[in-house]
């Protein structure tokens, strides 16, 4: 999706999409520039649901607020859409230029407030299917294929804000909560835990047509800090917290409940974080054993260890078959676990052809990556203890309330 801001004010022509296309392609690492320039044309991107959303000047403008103008288009087209991909926009290319045309003005942004574009937005959207929940590139859950049918129905989550009559009597009025968080890990080869932070968000999708004000209850052990311990069970702690500028605080610090009136769409209420010190165990460990047979091939034998209670992972993943992959170009084994229970433990053996491999080569092996998801579990132990709505709705509705902790970079030293 490129928006040439360029071409609304007038300012020049040329093929953007081309010349942006190129110069991402030309790239030898993964990850492009945020921003980027070509004879005098500036190009700002942000990547979201694996799309690049691209914005382009000739002006000296500020590359943040462009920065924070796509992220919030990207949101819009996922509350009119359902979904960010690739086949929603291609389906609902009308809907997406439709708002697109009534948020940028003759290159100038006006507005990005669902409650405010509703009123002028005509075209009906196309839904389209979700990708899976462990497409780990999305970082948001709306949009995203759940494993916990019976938690919270995905196909709810993913419909668009705005309907027609018709199908919005067929559906429930609902409102969704997920806390959602990021681990980064570092395990030394010995095993002693040398780095771990968690990221975390609360975020409200709401579908409710009339919600005066909602109430979110967190711990009321929940502090901030050290030295703010509270309550008399087990502390739940971060070190940082910030809010919405829609949040009221005015009994978060007696009773820790958050109060805000969420408008029709997805939005993030909270943001925490907590650094190098876990309230419990690692989830994973692993047990390496690297040595060299007498065929001269590089012999590796991985045992890892899931650490969390046995009930705590959905046992209801895909398929329990395993599988590796020798990546030549990136110089890695991948090992897929789709299936991995609380208490459980895996091995496997990789016999590996080297040429030149020597003693020294072998130290040479590693670092392990791991990429996971844990449903219905958050690593800082934060919960939701009630959702309340006011005034009471008409009529049907449900409330639901998910969790997933998911890794951003765990690594494990060999």
């Amino acid at each position: 999706v490129v928006c040439p801001l360029h071409l609304f004010r007038g300012e020049s022509g040329g093929d953007a999409v081309g010349v942006f296309y190129e110069k991402v392609t030309a790239l030898t690492g993964d990850q492009p520039p945020v921003v980027m320039s070509h004879k005098g044309l500036h190009f700002v991107h942000v990547r979201q649901g694996g799309l690049y959303w691209v914005a382009t000047t000739t002006a000296d403008s500020s590359p943040f607020t462009i920065i924070e103008f796509l992220n919030r288009l990207s949101a819009l087209v996922k509350d009119y859409c359902g979904s960010l991909s690739e086949k929603s926009v291609q389906m609902n290319f009308a809907l997406i230029y439709e708002l697109l045309d009534e948020a940028v003005d003759y290159g100038y942004i006006q507005t990005t407030s669902s409650d405010v574009l509703k009123n002028f937005i005509q075209t009906e959207a196309v839904s389209s299917r979700p990708f899976s929940l462990f497409d780990l590139s999305n970082v948001g859950l709306f949009g995203a294929e759940t494993q916990q049918s019976k938690v919270a129905p995905s196909s709810a989550a993913t419909r668009p804000i705005q309907s027609s009559r018709e199908q919005s009597d067929l559906r429930k009025s609902e409102i969704f909560v997920d806390v959602i968080e990021r681990m980064s890990v570092v395990i030394g080869s010995n095993g002693m835990l040398m780095k771990a932070d968690v990221e975390g968000e609360i975020r409200v999708k709401c579908y409710l047509p009339n919600c005066s004000e909602m109430r979110i209850g967190l711990n009321e052990e929940f502090s901030i800090g050290k030295s703010q311990l509270r309550g008399y069970g087990a502390a739940v702690r971060v070190d940082e917290v910030s809010f919405h500028q829609m949040v009221r605080l005015d009994e978060f610090d007696s009773h820790r409940i958050l109060r805000l009136c969420p408008s029709q769409g997805e939005q993030m209420v909270m943001q925490y974080q907590l650094s190098d010190d876990l309230p419990s165990a690692p989830p994973f460990r692993l047990f390496p054993t690297i040595e060299r047979d007498s065929g001269g091939r590089l012999l590796m034998y991985l045992k890892l260890r899931c650490d969390l209670p046995p009930k705590s992972l959905s046992q209801e993943l895909s398929s329990p078959d395993q599988s590796a992959e020798l990546k030549p170009q990136s110089r890695a084994v991948v090992w897929k676990i789709p299936r991995f229970t609380g208490g459980m433990q895996l091995s496997a053996l990789f016999k590996l052809e080297v040429p030149g491999l020597s003693s020294a080569s072998l130290l040479e092996v590693g670092p392990v990556g791991l990429s996971f998801e844990l449903p219905k579990l958050t690593a800082t132990g934060l919960q939701i203890r009630f959702l309340r709505l006011s005034p009471v709705q008409p009529g049907p509705s449900q409330r639901w309330v998910r969790y997933v902790t998911h890794s951003d970079s765990y690594t494990i030293r060999i």
